[in-house]
């Protein structure tokens, strides 16, 4: 897989930090055991979690360590980069044009963009916002031609790599994941409103639900600002791991390039989900889903930026999810307040890895 690997996933909680009930004390934790099982049995560097309860009670967690170097613990609740659960940030700007009338759902992406969307079997007059948001639209993902080389890539650029491939399936025939609808999705916010795309997801988002945490990396800017765990790739089996944490993110852009939180992400799931950032008609749209595969896991549906998982306990969590190179993040919120997100600090070659990853926000927000 190319240095510059596939985006998606997710992130977690906020609150004061509390005490767990009596009754949940004599319990085993099975978020912490959860962490430890992947750091001793799979391999994984470094684990982190964020788990919020009905009451807005916050846990944080750790396992591993956050430099294999050094053996420096995992800093709690660690900036970490979020990869694909940018998407649902973009949405939201998307959403919000909606709702203040700039935007129309059903129109196709070249009344925004005149002339940009061709190649083969690609129109732009056929391409619906609604298709790029829910990735229905057949755009090839530009992710599958990245090069090796890590370095910066203006949003046409990415754009560019994609249209040079043929079209994946008709607009509106099926579901498939492509990182190209939502490099589109960003350069139809900068047009409307006329502002980077990272001012407007900070000015829409951000500052208003308060995420200190979080933030859009600036064109070169290859750090993480905070405290943090650094981020791993394995080349091969067996071999050392490579210290990836810094490196030029704008192959994500729209997609996947954004740095926060576990605490962070879960403030925003669940703002999103109490009407805090969306009218009721767009935050409606955005929870109308289609069935969706991979990366999701298995039952998962897709709306507009926004993924629905089945819980063991009875009921769905909506989030994202996001891979990115060194880190992957998984979880979401419940209709009722509940909220998890677990990172781990590597993208894992084995297959199995992710669904335990997975498994554990299933048992923070069922315990």
């Amino acid at each position: 897989m190319p240095a510059a690997a596939a985006v998606a996933v997710g992130v977690m909680a906020m609150g004061a930090l509390t005490p767990p009930p009596a009754s949940a004390a004599a319990e085993p934790d099975t978020v912490r055991q959860g962490l430890k099982e992947l750091v001793r049995s799979d391999g994984v560097p470094g684990a982190l979690a964020s788990v919020k309860d009905r009451e807005g009670g916050t846990r944080t967690y750790t396992a591993g360590v956050g430099d294999v170097a050094t053996g420096a613990k995992v800093p709690r609740d660690g900036q970490v980069r979020i990869g694909s659960n940018t998407k649902t940030f973009t949405a939201v700007a998307v959403l919000q044009l909606v709702g203040e009338g700039k935007v129309d759902l059903d129109e196709p992406i070249d009344t925004y963009l005149p002339g940009l969307v061709r190649g083969e079997g690609i129109d732009g007059h056929r391409i619906k916002v609604r298709h790029l948001l829910q990735h229905t639209s057949g755009l090839p993902n530009y992710v599958k031609y990245l090069a090796d080389d890590v370095r910066y890539y203006d949003p046409r650029d990415l754009l560019d790599l994609a249209l040079e491939h043929k079209a994946e399936f008709e607009p509106g025939e099926k579901w498939e994941y492509s990182n190209t609808n939502y490099v589109l999705a960003g350069l139809l916010v900068q047009k409307v409103t006329g502002r980077p795309l990272a001012e407007e997801l900070d000015r829409r988002v951000i500052q208003r639900l308060g995420l200190r945490h979080t933030y859009f990396p600036a064109p070169g800017d290859a750090t993480i600002r905070e405290r943090h765990p650094k981020g791993y790739d394995r080349p091969s089996a067996g071999a050392p791991l490579v210290d990836v944490t810094e490196f030029d993110p704008s192959w994500g852009w729209a997609a996947g390039q954004m740095i926060s939180t576990n605490s962070d992400l879960n403030r925003f799931f669940t703002a999103l989900l109490d009407g805090g950032l969306l009218k009721p008609a767009q935050l409606d749209e955005m929870r109308t889903t289609v069935p969706a595969g991979a990366p999701f896991a298995p039952g998962a549906r897709y709306g507009l930026g926004l993924v629905s998982t089945p819980l063991s306990c009875g009921g769905v969590y909506w989030g994202h999810g996001g891979s990115t190179t060194g880190y992957e993040t998984r979880g979401g919120a419940t209709d009722d307040g509940r909220a998890a997100n677990v990172a781990i600090t590597t993208q894992p070659a084995d297959k199995t890895v992710m669904p335990r990853v997975e498994g554990v926000v299933d048992k923070a927000l069922c315990r």
